[in-house]
Order: C-alpha cells, then structure tokens, then sequence
C-alpha cells in the first residue's frame, strides 16, 4: 500500500531544528536553550543560543546569530548569561593596544588555525571557542570574556558573579612553535600514546589549566597546581565552583599515563591556586561534578574506566573527607547522557536514569541509596532528554523527546511526582516553551509509536522500539516494508525520539524497528554486559528475531526487510550479512570490520584491549569477531560508507568492506563523505545520506519495478 500522505522531502532537513543543552535561570523565570539550524547558504549546521520565560507566555529570543555557540550557565544572580562560542573576536578586544607588537595579528579576529588543546593538523580554520557574556538587563551583543589562543573547553561562574573559572590548553613557547610547523604542512611529531582523536586532529602535548578570569577587566590568574604543569588527559576539567566561593571542583588524571586509561579522580583546589587535595581514590569515569547548596558536598557521576557495560551510578562526596557513597546503585541502571545530578535542596538530588529504552527521572537521597522514580505523567513515549532545575530546586526546565517532537518544558518539580515501578501516566504538569519544529511535518507524515517485546534464539526478552507509517493500524495490519536501524554504542539504547530518519522513512511506507539488542543500556548490568567480549552473533540475533517477530505479527512484508546502522550499528549491520540472506539489502554506516588492522588507526585502543585484550597476542579472537573474515559469506547487496576523516571507525574499514564485497560480483557501492568525522555534519551530506540509504533499499525491494 502507498504512504498514506506525500513524503517528507529530503530538503527538508535545512527546516529540522534539534534541541541540546539547557538552562534555567537562577529564579526559575527564564531557561536558555541551544538549538542547531541548518544554514542553507552556507551549508553548515550552526549551534544558537535562546532565551525563553518558562510560563510560555512569550516566543523564544533568539540571541545569538552568525556563530556556533553552547553551554550556556546564568550568572548567579540571573542577569547575565554566558555561551561558549566561536565567532570574530570581540571588537573591544581587537582595537586595544598591545604590550607585544608580535600579537598584532590578533586583530584579525582569526584566531589559531590548531584544534585546541588535544590535536593539531585535524581541525577546521577560524576562531576558537571562547567565553562571551551577555547582559541581560543592559541589553546589547555579548562580551568576549576569554582570549585563547586555543579556546577553552569548560567554564563555571564564581558565586559572586565577578569571575569565572576556565578550563583552556595553554601551550608553551616551544608547542606554539611546533603547531606553527604543523600549520606550514611541515611534520607532525608524536611520542604520546593517544596518537589521534576523532574530530580533533594528531594529538600534541600540551595541558590544559584552570584560569580564574575577572568579568570586568579579563585579567586571569593561571592554577598550576590544578594540572602541575604535566600533560593532562584528553578529557576536560569540568570546573565548579563552591557555593562560598572558596574552592573549585575539577576532574582530572595526574598519573604517569592519562592516554592508557579512562580513569579520572575528583579534586579541589583554591582560587588562588593553593590548597590543592584529592577527594577520590577509585578508578572510575567521573563526570558532572555538582555542590551542593550549603558546599559540604559534591554529587557527580562515575562509571568503570574500562568496563562501559556496568551502569555510571550517582556518588555523593565529602567535600573535607572526600569519603563517597552511590546513591543509585540499587537500581541497576545507568545515568542517562546527559542525565547529571541536581541538587534540589542540601539532601535530596534529580538525575535522568535510563530505564527500559527510555530516559526517566528519579529523586535521590544524598545520604543513602534510597531513589525514588518520578514522572508518572511520563509514559513510555516520551523521553526526558535532558533536565535543569532552578537555584531554589522549585522550578525545572525539561527537553521532552517524543515520535512527533521534541521541545522544551517546564514544570514546578513538586509536580514531577513519585511512583513505585512504572505506574501510567497522570495529569501532565508541563507547561510548553518551544515549539521547534512546527510545520515541518505534516498531520500524515507524524508516525505512529509502539513498543514491542520478543525473545530470541536463547530465550531472552528483546525490546524494540517500531515507528509506524501514519495511518496504519496495528491491530488490522497491511505489512509494509521493514527498516531495521541498529544503534551504535554498543553502550547506549535506543528512547522514544524525534529525528528526521524516522518520518523521512515512515511517510514512505516503511515500518522502522529500532531493537535495544543485547549489550544496550538501560536493562540492567547484566543484560548489558552479555555482549561484554563478543562481536556479531548475539545482537544479530536480536536484530533478526526482531524482524521475524513484526512479520510474524503482520506488520512487515519479510520479503522486503532491510538493515541499516551507524557505528557500532554499521558493525553489526556488516555482522548481519556474514550470517543471513535474511535482508534484501543493507547499508553499513561508518563502522569497523577488521578488528585486527583497526587496532591503533582508531582512537579507541583502551577498549579493544579491554574486551579483546592486544592483538598480537590474541590473533585468533580479533579475525574472529570482524566481519571481514567471513565476507564470502555476503550476498546481500550493501551499501557501505564512511567519513573521509572518521578516526573512531577509520573510512580504510569502509573501503576494505566494499573491495572484498565487489570482488564476489555482489552488488557494493562505496560513499566516502570529503572533510566529515565520525558524525555527518553538513546539511547537504546528511541530505545525501539519507536519500542514499532509501536509494538503495528501493534499488533493491523486490516489491517495487
């Protein structure tokens, strides 16, 4: 049967507007949020910054324009607002006179061609992320507080709201010297461990500091001791500062290697930079450290340093004895990604924890593991994406992902609620902000939602998430073609979401199942952790019985099913067709499929060892979990591509896939999409992208002339 209502065209990607980070302002009354854009002209995906009253009485002001900006944090009396962005420099900047005739070329506002603090030879030209401040009481542009010369990577305001604390690279005279060498096309030098990182370029040595920095006059006092001047790890410092201003939290690893670990401690160091101490002992990730109001106290997440398929948990320290506790481990769940503690009041804390393909609140008790869930007005069709709360802990502003949009709200979060298990939804509390994306789709091109559980071949329930073509009736179904979209990760899960993928395919007639196969989060450590040391065989399982479950249940025509992935989905999508003609065509997206020659051409040789152990050591296992070595097996037609400068899943995976598929005389086509990372940036590659995917699938459905 035909769709339902005209697709969704591809161009209208340049209208698709998605929601990161927010805000919410010191009393509750305003919540910033930025938003990414597409900048047809230009061809770029641009980051801008919003302001909004959280009773949604008013239209969201856009402030900021011609740049890219984010992380935006109010100053601690609401009436200035801070971004990072990366724009011209600041005409006040520009026309001081200099002490340094040599830094004349300032001026021009370019900036330094190097990536930041991480690499060199791998970034894109023009200016660097700084601080600017806007005020919002006097009006007018906003200030540039930093100047850089390899921007900063994080940032937080002191309570008194006259500095802030800065966490920027500061290379030596020597490291300014090699990066111009770099910046010639001359050589580029490595002794470091950590060689390369996907979107930032070769690595280079130089550490990143906190700099305390005065709003008003810009002066900025180095904190040495926050690094002792060693290379640091590629990870930021995530500074906060202490409600009484006296102290400044930072995460960092100060041992021999920071490159042969993902292990990072928490620290406190004064603002004068003395008085350095170290508040944790363990390894783990530590993410998103958070005072408490009355500063006896840091919340933050951590998770295992090697082992990502055990659930990051919520830790409360001591901020004099450092001693710290979990106070959601009972749960047996992980923080959701971007999911951070916050503080309500001096003993009681919301987090987002994912939970059963979805992305739930909960209160949490500073002093024991005793959480509670929220949000009964939830259901299992939204998802709460991200979440900030006023100074006050009375007002919260929320990111609501939904099958048909997703936009910012606010609610009191005495109204967030407490239920045992999953109770169904209540009167909704929420007052909407944005409207983001209204008009981009059409009453018939909003899919349809359900949630499907199945077991696979070893008995194990799987859940799946399945879009629906508008119109269609799951109780009296036609069965429709079939797009199986794994996600990457393999640590990750898929949640009720609003994207451009899913409309574009569903107001064409696709059903879209997206499986939370074994190795997602969001089900427990011990579901996560069956794919812990294993490649190709249980999550293709999963995606397979997947398929076989909506066909045996009417939904999808199994004679047209298709299988598609990015990432760690593009792995298994290549796993997929080693071991099954069950798809009429397949599209592997940006992945790797030869474990063995990966190893040390991608940035991510911590986790390979840890799941596989070395190599040279273990020959045998790498041949045997990388598709490549079963590529005889293919006959399903694939479409295979890549990013010309994706070191997480290098594009030679991509050409070494569609040689040895071609060789065979099966049908291969290789996309390599110039300049691009791991991610697909540009509009009109993201276009191209999806228009390729439908392509071949429609190239290739036997239910189509």
């Amino acid at each position: 049967m035909a769709p339902d209502t005209a697709p969704l065209p591809a161009d209208a990607f340049y209208e698709y507007t998605a929601i990161l980070d927010i805000a919410t302002s010191p009393n509750g009354e305003r919540v910033a949020f930025v938003a990414t854009e597409s900048d047809e002209r230009e061809d770029e995906r641009r980051r801008s910054v919003f302001v909004a009253p959280t009773d949604g009485t008013d239209e969201p002001y856009r402030l900021t324009r011609a740049s890219d900006a984010g992380s935006p944090q109010w100053s601690p009396d609401g009436s200035k607002l801070a971004i990072t962005a990366a724009r011209e420099q600041d005409t006040e900047l520009a026309v001081e006179p200099s002490d340094d005739a040599d830094e004349e070329d300032a001026a021009d506002g370019n900036g330094d061609d190097g990536e930041g603090g991480d690499g060199n030879g791998g970034g894109d030209d023009g200016p660097e992320s700084q601080v600017w401040v806007f005020d919002l009481v006097r009006g007018g542009d906003a200030r540039q507080i930093t100047d850089r010369s390899e921007g900063v990577t994080g940032f937080d305001w002191g309570p008194d709201g006259d500095r802030i604390v800065v966490a920027a690279p500061d290379p030596t005279d020597e490291e300014e010297g090699y990066q111009e060498q770099v910046d010639d096309d001359g050589p580029i030098e490595i002794e470091r461990l950590q060689h390369k990182v996907n979107g930032s370029g070769w690595t280079d040595t130089v550490t990143t500091y906190l700099f305390v920095v005065d709003i008003e006059s810009r002066e900025e006092t180095r904190l040495d001791r926050a690094n002792d001047g060693e290379m640091g790890s590629r990870r930021p410092l995530a500074p906060a500062w202490s409600p009484d201003g006296d102290r400044i939290a930072f995460t960092a690893y100060l041992g021999d290697d920071p490159d042969d670990t993902m292990a990072l401690d928490l620290y406190t160091i004064r603002p004068d930079g003395t008085g350095r101490e170290r508040l944790t002992d363990a390894d783990r990730r530590l993410q998103a450290p958070t005072w408490s109001p009355d500063g006896d106290r840091i919340a933050f997440v951590g998770g295992d340093p090697t082992n990502w398929y055990i659930p990051s948990e919520v830790f409360v320290a001591d901020a004099a004895s450092g001693e710290d506790h979990s106070v959601s481990a009972s749960l047996d769940r992980t923080v959701a990604w971007g999911g951070g503690p916050q503080w309500i009041d001096e003993d009681t804390l919301l987090a987002l924890i994912a939970d059963e393909g979805n992305s739930v609140p909960v209160r949490l008790d500073a002093d024991a593991d005793d959480p509670a869930w929220l949000a009964p007005w939830q259901g299992d069709d939204r998802a709460i994406r991200a979440l900030d709360t006023s100074d006050d802990g009375e007002q919260a502003a929320v990111l609501v992902s939904e099958p048909s949009a997703a936009d910012v709200y606010a609610l009191n979060v005495a109204d967030f609620g407490t239920i045992d298990g999953h109770a169904s939804a209540d009167d909704d509390p929420l007052d909407r902000v944005t409207t983001a994306n209204e008009g981009l789709l059409d009453e018939g091109q909003v899919p349809g939602f359900e949630r499907v559980t199945w077991e696979d071949s070893d008995g194990i329930e799987i859940e799946g998430l399945v879009y629906l073509p508008s119109g269609f009736d799951p109780d009296d179904p036609d069965a429709r073609p079939v797009v199986a979209s794994v996600h990457g990760g393999p640590m990750s899960y898929d949640a009720p979401a609003f994207g451009f993928d899913t409309p574009y395919w569903t107001s064409r007639g696709y059903v879209v199942l997206r499986p939370n196969y074994r190795g997602s989060t969001s089900y427990g450590r011990e579901f996560s952790e069956r794919l812990r040391g294993t490649r190709g065989e249980k999550e293709v399982d999963d995606v397979v019985s997947g398929v076989d479950h909506l066909v045996e249940r009417g939904w999808a025509d199994g004679d047209r099913a298709f299988v598609t992935g990015f990432s760690y989905g593009g792995i298994t999508t290549a796993a997929t067709v080693t071991s099954t003609d069950r798809f009429a065509a397949a599209a592997a997206e940006h992945g790797i499929y030869d474990f063995y020659s990966v190893f040390g051409t991608d940035d991510n040789h911590n986790w390979h060892e840890d799941e596989f152990g070395l190599p040279w050591e273990n020959p045998e296992a790498y041949r045997e979990l990388s598709s490549l070595t079963d590529v005889g097996e293919i006959d399903t037609p694939l479409l295979v591509t890549a990013g010309e400068r994706d070191w997480r899943c290098p594009p030679t995976q991509a050409e070494q896939l569609h040689v040895s598929v071609k060789k065979q005389g099966v049908d291969s086509k290789l996309v390599i999409y110039q300049d691009e990372h791991h991610n697909i940036g540009d509009p009109d590659r993201a276009i191209h992208r999806i228009e390729a995917l439908t392509d071949w699938f429609d190239d290739h459905d036997p239910g189509t002339e």
